[in-house]
C-alpha cells in the first residue's frame, strides 16, 4: 500500500516476494506508478484532492484507503464463510470472543461460595447467611436438599416493611419465592445476562448441564458484567 506507488522500501521487497511465487497486489494513487506496473493485481485509491487546505496531507487518500480495505476484507469474509465463531476463536479476549465463548461454569460461584438455607431455618439466620455471602440471596432447599425456592435482601426489606419485627418469628419456607430460575453451567453468560434482564432478576441458580435436578453453583449479575460481555 502506498499512495505515490514509488515507495523505495516497497519496491525493494517486491523482487524477493515475486522470487518465492507470491502473487502480488498494489493499492496506489497512481496506476503508472512503479509499484503499480510491477505488481500482479492493481487497485487505483486515487482521488481529486486531499481534504487538508494545502492539499498535502494524507486526508481524502487515507479515507479511500480505509474503505478499500474494509471492503476487500469483508469479500474475504464472504469468500471463504468466515463466522462469528471464527471470529471469536481468533479474538478471544474481546468483547465478542467473551459474547461467543464465556460460560457460565467458567465464572460462577460454586460450593462453599453457594447461598443455601434450610427451609425450616428462621429469617433471621437467613438474613446472616445472605450478608456473609454477600451475593444478595440465599437458595431455600427441602429436607432432601432439593432447591425450592430464593429469599433475596430485598424479600426481607420488604417483609420487615409489612410485618416489622414478626418477620423474624416467620421461617424460609413462608417469604421465599418458588421455583427459582435456573440455567445450564455450560450456557453462554450472555445468555445468563439476557434471561436476568428479561426477568429484572440480578442472579440465576446453575445446574450441571446433564442432570437439571443437580445443583452446581450460582451467578449473579455482577460477575457477568465484570467480565465486560
Amino acid at each position: 500500500i502506498s499512495y505515490s506507488g514509488q515507495s523505495d522500501e516497497l519496491l525493494d521487497i517486491l523482487k524477493p516476494i515475486k522470487r518465492i511465487g507470491a502473487d502480488t497486489i498494489s493499492i496506489t494513487g497512481n496506476p503508472d506508478s512503479d509499484l503499480a506496473k510491477q505488481c500482479d493485481f492493481h487497485l487505483d485509491i486515487g482521488v481529486r484532492s486531499e481534504a487538508d487546505p494545502l492539499g498535502l496531507a494524507p486526508t481524502s487518500s487515507s479515507t479511500a484507503t480505509l474503505v478499500l480495505g474494509d471492503a476487500l476484507a469483508i469479500a474475504v469474509m464472504e469468500t471463504r464463510g468466515f463466522k462469528e465463531k471464527d471470529f471469536a476463536d481468533l479474538h478471544p479476549g474481546g468483547a465478542l470472543g467473551k459474547k461467543l465463548l464465556l460460560t457460565v461454569d467458567q465464572i460462577f460461584h460454586k460450593g462453599d461460595e453457594i447461598p443455601l438455607i434450610d427451609k425450616d431455618i428462621k429469617i433471621q439466620e437467613a438474613l446472616l447467611i445472605i450478608s456473609e455471602k454477600g451475593l444478595g440471596f440465599t437458595g431455600v432447599v427441602n429436607d432432601s436438599g432439593s432447591l425450592i425456592g430464593i429469599i433475596t435482601d430485598g424479600d426481607i426489606r420488604r417483609g420487615f416493611e409489612k410485618g416489622g419485627e414478626d418477620l423474624f418469628n416467620m421461617t424460609a419456607k413462608h417469604l421465599m419465592t418458588d421455583s427459582p430460575k435456573s440455567i445450564a453451567s455450560n450456557t453462554l453468560a450472555i445468555k445468563a445476562l439476557e434471561i436476568m434482564e428479561e426477568h429484572s432478576i440480578t442472579s440465576l441458580f446453575v445446574h450441571e448441564t446433564a442432570d437439571p435436578e443437580k445443583l452446581c453453583g450460582v451467578i449473579h449479575i455482577h460477575d457477568l458484567l465484570n467480565t465486560g460481555i
